[in-house]
């Protein structure tokens, strides 16, 4: 018995994190959507990063709650070695954008953010999907290129970049991965 849990031990460290909902990805980037559309609307920029910080706890809730569900209903723990690696390895790019977006928005450098952010969740879910389904870490360079191009584009691209990135790259690989991965 001693050598069974030591065995299922070491392969939950060393699985692979399949809770990802794929459909709840596809609710964050139709949140997204709305939020771009919302925040394309405000006057102010400090209201405009408001709403995208908005949408930022908005899509972490709908992550988690989509995971939890998703993994009931796999009857599979949520809490496992897997998922420690991916929040790990998810949160220091993620920290580092909310500290970067306080020194922008003091410094009042908002054209600055969409690509910050792009890039660095790019960042953030290449490295958390090396613990995960292969199309992941795709996803995240899909962000990175996006946020890349917003650095080039002029700042009249700014929405339509937030709705490709943050809207359409969750939807499409939302899509996939429910479809190839159970939901």
């Amino acid at each position: 018995m001693d050598n069974l849990r030591f065995i299922r031990g070491m392969m939950e460290r060393a699985g692979t994190f399949t809770a990802l909902s794929g459909w709840g990805q596809v609710v964050i980037g139709l949140t997204a959507i709305g939020a771009a559309l919302v925040a394309a609307r405000q006057t102010l920029p400090s209201a405009w990063v408001a709403t995208w910080l908005a949408e930022g706890g908005i899509a972490a809730g709908i992550s988690v709650a989509s995971m939890a569900i998703k993994s009931h209903t796999a009857n599979m723990p949520l809490l496992t070695g897997p998922m420690r690696k991916l929040i790990l390895s998810f949160s220091p790019p993620m920290l580092v954008g909310a500290v970067l977006t306080a020194v922008f928005v003091d410094h009042q450098l908002f054209a600055f953010l969409p690509g910050v952010w792009m890039l660095l969740y790019g960042a953030a879910v290449i490295t958390a999907g090396s613990f995960s389904v292969g199309s992941v870490p795709v996803m995240g360079a899909g962000f990175m290129l996006v946020g890349a191009a917003a650095f080039l584009a002029p700042v009249s691209w700014t929405t339509p970049l937030m709705i490709v990135a943050f809207g359409g790259l969750h939807i499409v690989f939302g899509v996939w991965i429910a479809r190839r991965h159970g939901g």
